[in-house]
């Protein structure tokens, strides 16, 4: 029979002998495929953050999710009617209304993705405190959310393209599937960048907002991909304008949605330039995701 005090000297001994396992920091959950395992064995608390985002956006309110068909039809409307009416885009881009919402929809997922997760470890500065999960599943419910959002918009953007007696029956739509992965490959690498980062430096998602803005005036969304290449005589330039992945995924959007442009001028080998950018895309989605690991390690203390 052992006494109180070989008892709790026993359980020291076992204590000591037990290998330590790191909860976070560096070495949390490894990268690449162990990071995804990693990820994987909390798809639950996932689901659930995915959830509770798409409840908390529309908490109280009367409409609910209808304003997720609201918000973009609204959008939409301004958008034909000052861009394409009174400054007379739409003289130019026939189906004015399919082309421009192709564009917005593909600019919109990328900027809910990469807004909502740069702010999502704040947001849940709560449950990283108190609770030890992957810190990857906070950013990762902001991609959840947005691709919930993302397939109501699809929707309207299909509908849209039945009203005008153009579906996109045609080979082009499978350019949609190239150009959604580099939208939300780009959005979840920076995503993961911007939600560590803006943890020791607030001012973050501020900047993030003014540089999605400034994104959306440098893709080809309210003006045509062809007018660009005719005002800039610069063969380099306009490589360099093209080649960018934003571009190309609206780009892919449009070839997949907007039947009245399959006689237009595209860019050569597009489907290339997307296959290049998704390889590119994961690379820099790795490396993002090696940084946020650097940084979890303080993310309690900071917070």
């Amino acid at each position: 029979m052992l006494t109180g005090n070989e008892e709790a000297e026993l359980r020291f001994r076992r204590l000591a002998a037990t290998p330590l396992q790191p909860v976070g920091g560096a070495s949390a959950g490894g990268a690449g495929f162990g990071a995804i395992r990693h990820v994987f064995s909390h798809r639950e608390m996932l689901g659930l953050l995915v959830r509770r985002d798409l409840k908390a956006r529309y908490k109280d309110s009367t409409l609910g999710l209808f304003w997720s068909l609201i918000r973009p039809l609204i959008q939409l409307t301004i958008y034909f009617i000052v861009m394409g009416q009174f400054l007379g885009a739409a003289k130019s881009i026939p189906d004015f209304a399919v082309y421009i919402f192709a564009g917005l929809s593909a600019m919109g997922l990328f900027t809910e993705i990469v807004v909502g997760a740069t702010s999502s470890v704040l947001v849940n500065s709560g449950l990283v405190k108190k609770v030890y999960l992957p810190r990857e599943v906070f950013p990762l419910s902001s991609v959840g959310s947005a691709l919930f959002n993302f397939s109501i918009q699809l929707v309207i953007l299909l509908g849209a393209t039945f009203v005008v007696a153009k579906p996109p029956l045609h080979w082009e739509f499978f350019y949609f599937f190239p150009a959604l992965l580099v939208l939300v490959v780009y959005g979840t690498a920076f995503g993961l960048l911007f939600s560590a980062v803006n943890v020791y430096l607030r001012d973050t998602q501020y900047l993030v907002e003014v540089m999605t803005m400034l994104l959306f005036w440098a893709s080809p969304i309210v003006y045509s991909w062809q007018m660009v290449q005719s005002l800039i005589p610069s063969p380099v330039a306009l490589e360099i304008y093209t080649n960018n992945p934003l571009t190309l995924a609206v780009l892919g959007f449009q070839r997949a949605f907007w039947v009245a442009g399959d006689d237009s001028a595209w860019p050569a080998g597009l489907l290339l330039r997307l296959t290049i950018a998704l390889v590119v895309g994961v690379i820099l989605m790795f490396i993002c995701h090696r940084v946020f690991i650097r940084l979890q390690g303080n993310f309690a203390q900071e917070l």
